[in-house]
């Protein structure tokens, strides 16, 4: 079976949200309906971390292993129907997944075009680029690299859709790449299908827009979706589908038959995951969020249009992590009555046993309050503390399990632990930072043949975009009443890098009135005291009847060496939603 290759619109279809997502979702989506191009966002920043261990382990992996898996399921059907595959699962090493993927592709008597493209890694040019004015400054922190008192291990810019562009045009029928961003894995099928020149911008912010809808998978089809009533059924939900079109529109989708739900408020709480501000920064174009226009075509199918772009710019990000030492942590159960007691005892008998506190580079103690008064069951006589430790010398990590153990018998009553102990675990510094785009080259590599793309740099005039124009009522008066923020609010949280971002939107014009008003920077520190020490920025969104904040610090060095419980900020906008506050009675949905 063979397709027509149409030209009112590209089906592009997504099959991974993070390394580690459903494996036969890529079978699903290649079975389930006709698209046209199957991708896969597999690199996260805690990712890129991941596959430098497995690395280190054999210097000829670093890249996805689960896309090869996946590939042995579908590429067959995807040669018979021509459906061409573009995913950044090469992580930190493309070059040996293509040579892998060509090595399935003969055992099954395939004979694909497979193109790698690789520019991303700035390891090797480090030292070159610091001696050429390029400082790699912590984009939270200040500092140059130079600053940092850790090894560094990977240092990858993020590259756009250009190259992926090339590789199509000269035939391939699969593209792997490094640290591709997330969009531009949808943007560079888009613009290939289409045509597209360098400077749409409207079209390529479109197409953006598109990719960071799909690019966390069942994320926008109802996972992780605050309402969750709505969703008709979480067994097997549907991966999202990207019909776009020559002028940038689109619709977000799912294959019939699947589970999950896509409607307004499913794309919206996509479109509010790790964002900061309404301009969404990509290698390709900035897309102007607060210009989206987002309405529900019919069951499952939602429209969105009016994207507005703006060029690159003149600088790429770069994700780089450092190795700062190892962390412990071990975690004691606190029962029934005294809590603060007995967290006070373990604590200064655990330190004083183990040489004090202030060895470690980093040490921190949470008493977690779980606990209830009167119990009902063991369960809710709980309180957790928690202690967790930082630093170069392994062995000074690895002892904090053995003196925690050590105190089982002779401490506080009911002492008990949530897990063995263990010894310490790589401690990886996520270091956020800038490069001139100038230095970044796109090296694509199709059967051997070698061609360049170089970055895209922002020329002429910079187009004027202003912001959709929302008539908002009054906020709502008359009586109120005691609720649930959650009960009329939805909710988005994520981590970006050591920081994190909490969207919020309502669901009528005169609900988001009351919340433009009500939630400010104030009053979320008010209703989520632990916020309080950070300096958040608030950003609106009325287009989308939405803000943004964005928590800077509140993850510490970034996920994989974040000393909170929820290291990625998953939880935060269920915590806020959890929150009982005074809301007029008349914007209570009926």
């Amino acid at each position: 079976m063979t397709t027509q290759r149409r030209t009112d619109k590209v089906i592009i279809a997504n099959c991974s949200g993070f390394f580690g997502d459903r494996l036969s979702a890529a079978k699903e989506m290649v079975t389930g309906g006709p698209i046209d191009f199957l991708t896969g966002d597999y690199l996260a920043e805690l990712t890129m971390a991941i596959l430098f261990r497995s690395k280190m382990k054999d210097p000829n992996g670093g890249y996805v292993p689960t896309f090869l898996r996946q590939m042995e399921q579908v590429m067959g059907e995807c040669m018979d129907r021509k459906i061409r595959i573009v995913s950044n699962a090469g992580g930190l090493n493309p070059k040996g997944l293509a040579a892998e993927l060509q090595k399935i592709a003969d055992t099954l008597g395939l004979k694909p075009r497979i193109a790698y493209i690789e520019g991303d890694d700035l390891m090797p040019r480090l030292a070159e680029l610091q001696a050429a004015g390029e400082p790699f400054t912590h984009l939270d922190k200040g500092i140059p690299l130079t600053a940092s008192k850790a090894v560094t291990i990977s240092a990858n810019a993020y590259l756009g859709c250009w190259g992926i562009v090339k590789a199509l045009a000269e035939g391939a029928d699969i593209v792997v790449g490094g640290r591709i961003a997330d969009a531009s894995v949808v943007v560079g099928p888009a613009a290939f299908w289409f045509g597209w020149k360098q400077d749409d911008w409207d079209r390529i912010a479109g197409a953006s827009t598109a990719g960071h809808i799909i690019e966390c998978g069942a994320q926008a089809t109802g996972g992780n979706f605050s309402f969750i009533r709505e969703v008709p059924d979480f067994r097997r939900v549907g991966f999202p589908l990207a019909e776009i079109h020559d002028d940038g529109s689109f619709v977000i989708t799912k294959h019939p038959g699947t589970g999950g739900l896509v409607s307004v408020d499913t794309v919206k709480a996509q479109l509010l995951y790790e964002i900061s501000e309404p301009r969404y920064l990509t290698p390709d174009a900035v897309a102007r969020f607060d210009t989206i226009g987002i309405f529900q075509e019919g069951p499952d199918r939602v429209g969105v249009s009016g994207v507005r772009g703006e060029p690159p710019t003149p600088t790429a990000k770069v994700c780089i992590n450092t190795m700062a030492g190892y962390r412990n942590s071990m975690t004691v159960i606190l029962t029934g009555l005294d809590i603060e007691d007995k967290a006070r005892i373990l604590e200064e008998a655990l330190f004083d046993a183990i040489g004090g506190r202030d060895q470690f580079q980093v040490c921190e103690v949470q008493l977690i309050r779980s606990d209830k008064e009167d119990p009902a069951t063991n369960e809710e006589a709980f309180a957790y503390l928690r202690i967790t430790v930082l630093d170069s010398d392994q062995k000074k990590v690895d002892r904090l399990s053995s003196r925690v153990v050590e105190l089982a018998l002779a401490n506080i009553p009911g002492f008990t632990g949530t897990a063995p102990p263990a010894k310490g675990s790589p401690a990886i510094v996520y270091w956020p930072a800038l490069i001139s785009a100038r230095h970044i080259t796109q090296k694509v590599v199709v059967e051997g043949s070698e061609f360049t793309v170089a970055s895209v740099q922002p020329t002429g005039d910079m187009p004027v975009v202003e912001p959709a124009q929302v008539e908002i009522p009054a906020v709502p008066a008359g009586p109120t009443v005691r609720v649930p923020f959650g009960r009329l609010f939805a909710t988005r949280s994520g981590d970006k890098g050591g920081n994190a971002n909490l969207g919020v939107w309502a669901r009528t014009p005169e609900a988001y009135a009351f919340l433009r008003e009500f939630l400010d920077t104030p009053r979320l520190k008010e209703l989520l005291r632990d916020l309080r020490p950070f300096q958040i920025d608030r950003y609106e969104l009325p287009n989308l009847l939405a803000v943004n904040f964005y928590i800077h610090g509140i993850l510490g060095e970034g996920a994989a060496a974040s000393l909170r419980m929820d290291p990625q900020a998953k939880t935060l906008g269920e915590y806020l939603r959890a929150r009982v506050v005074e809301v007029p009675e008349s914007i209570l949905p009926r």
